[in-house]
């Protein structure tokens, strides 16, 4: 059963096509004043054909077609405009580029940007919210925990869901109490589903009477509650975690190992030879401003817990090593120079160095300081497991938990982070780091979480 319907993402692709077109179709009739002819729809319909495809890839790899949770919708304003921004200097250079169009709309690219922008807004933030969903599907969640009263909580904050749930609360509740529910859940007919968390000693019990339940009701689903959360807050809830979990989700494909390495190596000299124009800029910027070095290099804990060495061009007073004391935080300061080279992550230019080494990707978990990595491996279960695959300059964590503790230690917000490396180690694919290399582009663009 597949309690978040494909069909939204349907939807949505089909909205964004009518509104490229819609807004083609408006922003001529402005640019002529007067409605737009068959041969002159023609005329501009055949290039920006090609372009309304790139730019549906475009909002695909911004993440345009996740799941239209609260907290998507908060950025989703920041999102829409951005990614029009790329998308009318996509297509400003496929017009300069390709010539054989024998048009160059300069007036119209900027008509477009505001009204394809604008009806984009309208229809994904007032338009799509209030179509119907249909009636809703009844289910029962049993488990416990902070992760599973965020799940019931966000099904029941949010009308976009096309079922509800009730749930029972394993620690709450006696066994007896537990497999009672169940059974009263199973017997009636209006419940179509069941969410459970599988580690939970309390439910091994009820399996039996759930068993029987599968063969004498028409509709009825067993969900696994940590396969549900994944799949609404794109994250790992780990208070629902066992072992287990993290020892069936550690392989993966050897071609994609071979293939990320391949295209890491290829992508880090190509970059790494345009960022040399740079590097005279940013000395000279960095001198200026304080005088001191140019270059700082840190230990980091890497793939399997080695240690490896990071080099990066400085933006504090001194070399942070995670050393925080009581307070927790680190008492240097950004320089003047170092805020601008952080917000446009020029500063981790040099990382490049480590890419081509094998010492780290250009997507997987933020590499640690030892000292902050110590710490939080004793207090925060699983923390270990993030290990497992090659940290990165960028990440799943990295464009998905805003809060990072920048050169300070946070338990609470290394737990959240660590929820969503644990879901890249489970889901990570060329597609999924090609979605996080992007939306790191955009986010670098809006010179957001510096």
């Amino acid at each position: 059963m597949n309690l978040v319907p494909k069909r939204e993402y349907a939807v949505l692709l089909l909205g964004d096509v009518v509104v490229f077109l819609l807004s083609l179709w408006i922003t001529l009739a402005l640019r002529y004043f007067e409605a737009p002819s068959l041969e002159l729809l023609k005329t501009f319909l055949t290039p920006f054909s090609f372009l309304f495809f790139v730019w549906i890839v475009v909002f695909f790899l911004a993440g345009l077609y996740s799941r239209h949770t609260r907290l998507f919708r908060s950025r989703l304003l920041t999102t829409i405009v951005s990614t029009q921004l790329l998308n009318v200097i996509i297509a400003a250079l496929f017009f300069f580029l390709v010539s054989a169009f024998g048009i160059a709309p300069k007036t119209i690219l900027f008509l477009y940007l505001i009204i394809s922008s604008g009806l984009i807004i309208v229809w994904r933030t007032i338009i799509f919210p209030r179509l119907p969903t249909g009636p809703k599907l009844k289910g029962v969640l049993i488990a416990s925990g902070p992760d599973a009263e965020a799940l019931a909580h966000e099904v029941s904050s949010d009308s976009r869901y096309s079922f509800q749930l009730e749930m029972v609360d394993t620690k709450r509740a006696s066994t007896a109490e537990v497999i009672r529910e169940a059974c009263r859940a199973l017997e009636s007919d209006e419940v179509a589903f069941l969410v459970v968390d599988f580690s939970d000693s309390s439910i091994e019990a009820a399996f039996p009477i759930m068993y029987d339940a599968a063969f004498q009701k028409n509709r009825f689903a067993l969900i696994d509650a940590v396969d549900l959360y994944q799949e609404m807050f794109e994250r790992v809830p780990l208070s629902l975690l066992q072992y287990e979990w993290i020892l069936e989700n550690v392989s993966s494909s050897r071609v994609y190992d071979n293939l990320k390495r391949f295209i890491d190596v290829v992508a880090a000299l190509l970059v790494g030879t345009i960022s040399f124009i740079f590097y005279p800029f940013v000395a000279l910027a960095i001198k200026l401003d304080d005088g001191g070095p140019l270059f700082i290099e840190q230990v980091r804990v890497g793939r399997f817990q080695q240690p490896i060495k990071v080099l990066k061009f400085r933006t504090m007073t001194g070399n942070d090593e995670g050393n925080y004391g009581k307070n927790g935080v680190t008492a240097l300061k950004v320089t003047r120079v170092g805020k601008w080279l952080r917000m446009l992550r020029i500063d981790e230019l040099p990382q490049l160095w480590a890419v081509l080494r094998g010492d780290m990707s250009f997507v997987g978990p933020r590499p640690e300081l030892p000292a902050l990595a110590g710490v939080y491996s004793a207090r925060i279960p699983y923390y270990s497991a993030r290990y497992l695959v090659a940290p990165g300059l960028t990440g799943w964590a990295q464009i998905k938990h805003d809060r990072d503790p920048h050169h300070g230690a946070d338990i609470e917000e290394t737990r959240a982070k660590l929820s969503h490396d644990l879901y890249y180690l489970k889901h990570r694919s060329l597609l999924l780091d090609l979605s996080i290399f992007f939306q790191t582009i955009r986010i670098i663009f809006m010179a957001r979480g510096s």
